[in-house]
């Protein structure tokens, strides 16, 4: 009887609230004079209105010079520091467990489940993809060539809603290699070079799938839409969309197999450069946007262009509530980073690691294929 193999896991659960979180500036001479209330509300006004500031100055959680100041027309004097204390709060439901595919002293490629964040960001600031390799890191004080303490860190983003490979560096080398990898990669799109020279000169290649809503008429198409960035309610950096202006990218397209019943079709999806949300994008541009995608729609543009009218309502900490409309990290979406081959940053050995598929994700063939013998 043949033994199966070990699969490994990381990943703690996470804790009901997270541990809060202190922003630190010192005052510029040029914001001498400045009220604390007007140095925040100007400064951070996409943070929280008028009101949620002077809530947080109220509540104690602002302090000068190590002193807790409630008072929000206390004067600023340059060179002053300011430490505002964002209170503990339970952050949205998340996943936890982390596949390891992939390990050694330089890198760790992890399968992302899908409503998982990478980095942080909004109201996930600990359950993330790196808190949790963090954590990881330090039941691991050495590799085992007895190297220093590693600190690993992802080299690329996946959205929130994405799910697959995720590669993430163990140390400051391999990082640096694996980061010139993924500007090599964008650099060739950017320069205009033809899909079979972007093929020969890059280090690292990375294959999605993707469920798509329509039937794809082309087997095989390469999208070259530039994306850029619109403003839009909720997105403090702007919303990425496809746009003339934009920057170069280039993802290439073929089918794997169309579902005329359900109108839509199984894709695999090779980028050449690393926009944000680039194939949500891209698909959506040509007229097949993700099945359950919550943003974007035919034309690589979002739902909702409209801006909304918040008014002053704000949260339990004086900040903004969450955006009516979509917003890029929203999950419902169908895609994932099924294989990543590249040079090994150090070794320079060709790695290939494969993230297992979901089953929306895979063929009628591969269905039948992964399913247990009857006999």
């Amino acid at each position: 009887m043949s033994k199966k193999a070990v699969v490994a896991y990381l990943g703690v659960p996470w804790p009901q609230v997270n541990d809060g979180l202190t922003y630190h500036d010192i005052v510029p001479p040029a914001d001498a004079g400045l009220t604390l209330i007007e140095f925040y509300f100007r400064k951070y006004k996409k943070s929280a209105p008028l009101q949620g500031w002077l809530q947080r100055i109220q509540n104690k959680q602002i302090t000068i010079d190590g002193k807790v100041v409630t008072l929000p027309d206390t004067k600023l004097r340059a060179s002053a520091e300011l430490v505002y204390h964002r209170l503990p709060w339970r952050e949205p439901d998340a996943p936890y467990l982390l596949q390891v595919l992939f390990e050694d002293d330089y890198l760790i490629a992890v399968n992302k489940p899908s409503g998982l964040q990478v980095l942080p960001g909004g109201l996930y600031q600990q359950r993330t993809v790196l808190t949790q390799l963090q954590w990881h890191a330090r039941k691991r004080p050495t590799t085992s060539s007895g190297c220093q303490k590693t600190h690993p860190v992802p080299v690329h983003r996946l959205g929130r809603g994405t799910s697959g490979i995720l590669l993430c560096a163990k140390t400051k080398l391999s990082k640096s290699r694996l980061a010139a990898y993924f500007a090599e990669g964008t650099s060739v799109v950017e320069d205009k070079y033809t899909n079979s020279e972007c093929n020969t000169m890059r280090k690292i290649c990375k294959i999605y799938r993707a469920l798509v809503s329509g039937l794809m008429d082309m087997d095989e198409v390469v999208i070259k839409q530039p994306i850029g960035t619109i403003k839009y309610p909720g997105v403090a950096k702007g919303l990425y969309v496809a746009s003339p202006s934009g920057k170069p990218a280039l993802s290439s397209v073929r089918v794997l197999e169309r579902d005329l019943e359900n109108n839509c079709t199984l894709v695999q999806v090779e980028i050449q450069s690393g926009r944000p949300h680039q194939i949500r994008i891209h698909l959506s541009f040509i007229g097949l946007p993700l099945i359950g995608d919550p943003l974007y729609v035919s034309g690589g543009q979002p739902k909702c262009f409209h801006p909304e009218l918040t008014g002053e309502s704000f949260e339990k900490d004086g900040g903004y509530q969450r955006p009516e409309n979509p917003v890029p990290g929203d999950c419902g979406y169908n895609l994932h980073a099924h294989q990543i081959v590249l040079v090994h940053p150090i070794s320079n050995e060709l790695v290939k690691i494969t993230a297992p598929l979901p089953a929306i994700l895979q063929t009628q063939e591969e269905l039948k294929a992964n399913q247990p013998n009857s006999s």
